[in-house]
């Protein structure tokens, strides 16, 4: 009994439930295919713009739930979104 319960506790601890995790796999699938999409439809101007928001949008869901960095320490967050920021100022 002690065991499972240190076990539960410990999941809550990082929060999300198998249907969460399924719930953003298909979220980042939903984007991926948009930006898929980008190269046969014309979007003009907004080509770049676009793909770098649905990376942006990918990078942070990844980051945040995936590596568990939404329930970490608030330091690992601005080392992953200054990546992020400057991954942006690189790509435009």
């Amino acid at each position: 009994m002690t065991t499972n319960t240190a076990n539960s506790a410990h999941q809550e601890q990082h929060g999300m439930s198998d249907a969460g995790y399924i719930r953003i796999a298909i979220i980042l699938a939903t984007i991926t295919g948009l930006e898929v999409s980008t190269y046969y439809v014309n979007f003009g101007v907004l080509f770049l713009p676009a793909l770098l928001i649905m990376m942006a949008i990918k990078f942070v869901m990844v980051v945040s739930y995936f590596m568990h960095l939404k329930f970490d320490n608030k330091i690992f967050s601005f080392l992953f979104y200054a990546g992020l920021i400057l991954a942006i100022g690189v790509y435009a």
